[in-house]
């Protein structure tokens, strides 16, 4: 592995565990605020109940969203070695800038007490890398029939 790429993946992997503490930050305030403020539950407790049900509900459900986020909402066609080569870097250092986003709004949102999704944010910032990617290698990447359901999963 070229030292570039063993410096992105340690940055990724800060980037992606920063997210994820975000999200537990977010959604487990959410969920068990009211257990916790009511004393039904302590704190203690509901971190344990709230940590046992995230990465059940992660490993048994979470692969058809990731699919949808992953493969989905950016569609490139990796048959075209000339586009793959132009905006692979592109790509890369476009997601983890939007998970980068994510976690920093989140975080902002979280102390402030603003009612936010993560959904919302990663895939703001998904497609936000599309809009990016679309203008700069004059090419359609975002595949807005996945968007508009997804977006529509939301208030439907």
């Amino acid at each position: 592995m070229e030292p570039l790429m063993g410096l992105v993946l340690l940055v990724s992997i800060g980037v992606c565990a920063y997210l994820a503490w975000n999200i537990g930050a977010n959604d487990v305030a959410n969920a068990m605020g009211t257990s916790v403020g009511s004393r039904a539950l302590t704190l203690k407790q509901a971190v344990i109940i709230a940590a046992i049900f995230e990465f059940i509900g992660a490993f048994f459900a979470g692969d058809a969203v990731t699919d949808t986020v992953r493969k989905g909402i950016l569609v490139v066609d990796f048959n075209n070695q000339t586009l793959v080569d132009a905006i692979s870097n592109d790509l890369m250092y476009g997601f983890i800038a939007a998970m980068m986003a994510a976690a920093v709004w989140l975080t902002i949102a979280t102390r402030y007490g603003l009612p936010v999704s993560t959904t919302h944010s990663i895939i703001g910032g998904i497609v936000g890398v599309g809009l990016v990617m679309e203008v700069q290698h004059e090419t359609s990447l975002i595949d807005w029939a996945v968007v508009e359901k997804v977006a529509m999963s939301w208030v439907a």
